[in-house]
């Protein structure tokens, strides 16, 4: 019995040992692979009031890193989040938040049936069940990279949560969410600047509803 129990001992820590080299050769990959800077240009936020909310509508600019498509090609998913927060501004102390959205989207790659598929949820994309969500498939990665970077009349705030008469202002923040990959992939991007995708943009919102 005691043999027995060394020797599983033995065979544990060489998969222990077994799966530590796999990470450190994959970290090693990414290192090796790494693309120049994520390209960003400028952005613009749109934003409209009415007598019922805000919506908000943008469509971002950036070059996806070849780190990341590289993953996406293997099969890997990968998820982007988008926030957004409406803030009511004052002077005399930090602004206070009246609306806070989210849309959580992930993007991942099918070899079977080559075509891309992007689940968009209004909660988490690992929780379905709090949320709309909505699947699309496309044959190629551009078209479904377009529609992650495309925000069209998002609803961001009910016009009973903005105060009347007080400014307020909207702030938008959009990244690549590295903490949904595979926990070996996670330990491989510490440190590599290729996995920093991240936009921030703030823009005031009129006063009263546009006619």
């Amino acid at each position: 019995m005691m043999v027995f129990t060394t020797h599983c001992s033995k065979s544990r820590w060489l998969s222990g040992l077994a799966w530590l080299l796999a990470v450190l050769l994959f970290s090693v990959s990414v290192s090796e692979t790494r693309a120049q800077a994520v390209s960003t240009y400028p952005q613009e936020l749109k934003l409209e009031r009415s007598e019922e909310g805000v919506w908000l509508s943008t469509t971002l600019k950036f070059e996806l890193p070849s780190v990341v498509e590289d993953a996406l090609q293997k099969g890997i998913p990968v998820h982007f989040v988008a926030e957004v927060d409406v803030v009511r501004e004052r002077w005399y102390w930090l602004n206070r938040k009246v609306s806070s959205v989210q849309r959580h989207m992930r993007l991942a790659y099918h070899p079977l049936t080559r075509r891309w598929r992007l689940n968009v949820n209004a909660g988490t994309v690992i929780d379905s069940e709090q949320g709309l969500m909505l699947n699309q498939n496309f044959e190629n990665l551009q078209d479904a990279l377009n529609a992650v970077q495309r925000f069209s009349r998002w609803r961001i705030a009910d016009a009973a949560q903005l105060e009347a008469g007080a400014k307020h202002g909207v702030e938008f923040r959009f990244r690549l969410d590295v903490a949904q990959l595979p926990r070996p992939l996670q330990i491989g991007t510490l440190g590599q600047s290729d996995w920093q995708i991240s936009i921030a943009l703030s823009k005031a919102l009129a006063s009263e509803p546009t006619q």
